[in-house]
């Protein structure tokens, strides 16, 4: 009896090993398509990887940026939205979503969120003053 569950928990440990490569193997080309300006390769890679792992956030946020650079705000925007869903305190999703509400004019959803990033930024703190002065600026 100990073989056998011992086999099995191999098994699934391969097979869940094998999963999570495959899936940062197409993260990864979208990582390097994105880098190499190939915008549609890079939005099919990241899709691909949405479909094998749901939650993961960064490809969200880098369809977001295709879609921001090709111009689709709706798209932009729910895809910054699916990973402030699933990642609340996400500095990069906070500070595009933060830009992207002051150039809308939403000055009061920018200043929540802007709230949420001052208390969290870690690596973007240089862009919380940046920001600071934005939201300032528009209110008056």
């Amino acid at each position: 009896m100990n073989k056998k569950f011992i086999i099995i928990v191999i098994l699934i440990f391969v097979t869940f090993s094998a999963n999570t490569k495959e899936n940062s193997k197409y993260y990864e080309k979208g990582i390097k398509n994105f880098e190499n300006k190939l915008y549609d390769i890079a939005k099919s890679n990241f899709e691909k990887n949405i479909v094998r792992n749901p939650k993961h956030v960064q490809s969200y946020l880098y369809l977001s940026k295709i879609y921001k650079l090709k111009k689709k705000n709706d798209e932009f925007e729910k895809n910054l939205n699916t990973a402030l869903l699933l990642e609340p305190k996400n500095e990069e999703a906070l500070y595009l979503f933060i830009s992207k509400k002051i150039n809308d004019g939403d000055y009061e959803i920018a200043q929540k969120k802007l709230k949420i990033f001052n208390q969290s930024c870690k690596t973007l703190c240089d862009k919380k003053f940046q920001l600071n002065k934005l939201v300032k600026k528009s209110k008056n």
